[in-house]
C-alpha cells in the first residue's frame, strides 16, 4: 500500500503534554497523546484529512449519531522494539473489521489508504508517546460516527472518522472473578453482536454493574435463545483449555471476530495444540472444573491481551479454577509469546507486525 499521494494537513500542537504523564503508572484510557487524525465524509468521498492537536469537537444538538446510534470503533495497539521503532499488530485486520461494522450499521466504508495513511501519520507525529516499559503500549482508538443534522430514523449521508491514542498499562492486574449471566444478553442472532458498535457496550453496563456489586469483575455472556452456551466474557472473547485442547465458541453474528482471538487460535495450531471452535455449554465447563478436565479459562482481547479467570460464578455457587504455574499455563505462555511478537523480540513468522 502506498500513501505517498495522500494529502494530509498537519497542524502541530504548540506544546506537548507528554511531561505531565508518569509512564511508570499508566491507568487505562486516562491520558491522551498530543494529536488526533480526523477525516470527514460527504458527497461520497472522504475529504479534509488532517492531523490536529487533540481537542474537543463542537456539534449541533440534532447530530444524528447522538439520537440513532450510528457509531462504531476499533481497538488497536502500538509498541516499540528494542531499536525504538514503532510497531503495530495486524492493523489491516482492524481496518477490515471496521468496514464490516460500517456495512452492518449502514455507514460509509473507509478506504485502506485513508485508514492506514491517517494512522501512520498520527503515529509518526506522536511516536514519543509509545511507551517502552514492560506491559505498556500505546492504545489506538479509531472510530466513526454519523454527522447529519436530522431528526429522522435514516442512515446518515455524512460521517466523521477520527483516530486518537493513549499510553496504557495493564488492563487487569489480577485473575478475574466472572459470573455467568442468565437473564440479560449481550447480543442475539440477527443482531449487531459481530459489529463493534457503541450500543453493544452501553447495553452491557447495567448487568455488569449488578455483577460487580455482587463481588465479580466481569460477566460470562450466554446465548440469547437458551442461556446454555457461552459467547463472550465482558468485552472479550472467551477461551477454555479442556482435555489439553483449546476450545472457544464458534464465530457467529452474535460474537465479535476478535483479532486477539484469531491470533491465539493460529498460534495454538502452530504449536500443535488441538483447537475446537464450537458451541461450549455451561454444563461442560462446570463439569470440567469439577472433574479436572478443564484446566484454564480466560478472556482475550486487544485491551486485556489475555486475562485468566480465577472464579466462575454460576447459580449462586463459585467454582474455583486450578492455579497453574506460568510455565504450565497456556494462557501465560501465549500472552508472553504475543507480547514478544508485538515488540519485535522474536521473529514474526506469521507476518502480523507492521513497522511504522
Amino acid at each position: 500500500m502506498t500513501t505517498d499521494l495522500l494529502q494530509i494537513e498537519m497542524q502541530k500542537a504548540t506544546q506537548s503534554r507528554i511531561k505531565e504523564v508518569d509512564f511508570n503508572n499508566l491507568p487505562f484510557g486516562k491520558h491522551f497523546a498530543d494529536h488526533m487524525f480526523v477525516a470527514d465524509y460527504a458527497d461520497g468521498q472522504w475529504t479534509d484529512l488532517r492531523v490536529v492537536p487533540f481537542g474537543d469537537f463542537s456539534f449541533n444538538p440534532a447530530l444524528s449519531s447522538l439520537h440513532y446510534g450510528q457509531s462504531i470503533f476499533e481497538g488497536m495497539k502500538a509498541y516499540k522494539n528494542e531499536a525504538g521503532e514503532v510497531l503495530m499488530f495486524r492493523p489491516l485486520d482492524n481496518w477490515a473489521r471496521m468496514n464490516e461494522s460500517a456495512k452492518r450499521m449502514c455507514m460509509a466504508t473507509i478506504p485502506e489508504e485513508v485508514f492506514m495513511g491517517g494512522l501512520e501519520a498520527l503515529l509518526r507525529t506522536d511516536a514519543d508517546w509509545v511507551p517502552n516499559q514492560p506491559g505498556s503500549s500505546l492504545y489506538i482508538r479509531p472510530y466513526m460516527f454519523a454527522t447529519d443534522v436530522y431528526l429522522g430514523v435514516a442512515a446518515s449521508k455524512t460521517y466523521r472518522f477520527c483516530i486518537f491514542t493513549c499510553p496504557v498499562g495493564v488492563y487487569y492486574s489480577k485473575p478475574l472473578k466472572v459470573k455467568v449471566e442468565m437473564s440479560y444478553i449481550r447480543s442475539a442472532p440477527g443482531g449487531v453482536g459481530a459489529a463493534k458498535c457503541a450500543g453493544n457496550y452501553a447495553g452491557s453496563l447495567y448487568p455488569t454493574l449488578q455483577a460487580q456489586q455482587a463481588g465479580y469483575d466481569q460477566l460470562l455472556w450466554t446465548d440469547a435463545t437458551e442461556h446454555q452456551y457461552f459467547e463472550e466474557s465482558g468485552t472479550m472473547n472467551v477461551m477454555f483449555v479442556i482435555d489439553g485442547k483449546l476450545v472457544t465458541p464458534a464465530l457467529s453474528d452474535s460474537i465479535l471476530d476478535g483479532v486477539t482471538r484469531r491470533s491465539i487460535v493460529a498460534i495454538a495450531k502452530s504449536w500443535g495444540i488441538p483447537v475446537e471452535e464450537r458451541k461450549v455449554s455451561i454444563r461442560e465447563v462446570i463439569d470440567g472444573i469439577e472433574n479436572g478436565s478443564l484446566t484454564e479459562a480466560f478472556g482475550a482481547g486487544t485491551a486485556v491481551v489475555v486475562s485468566p479467570f480465577q472464579v466462575i460464578g454460576f447459580e449462586g455457587k463459585d467454582y474455583m479454577l486450578p492455579e497453574r504455574a506460568p510455565t504450565d499455563s497456556f494462557a501465560a505462555r501465549v500472552k508472553d509469546y504475543m507480547n514478544d511478537l508485538r515488540t519485535g523480540k522474536i521473529e514474526d513468522s506469521f507476518g502480523w507486525t507492521y513497522k511504522v
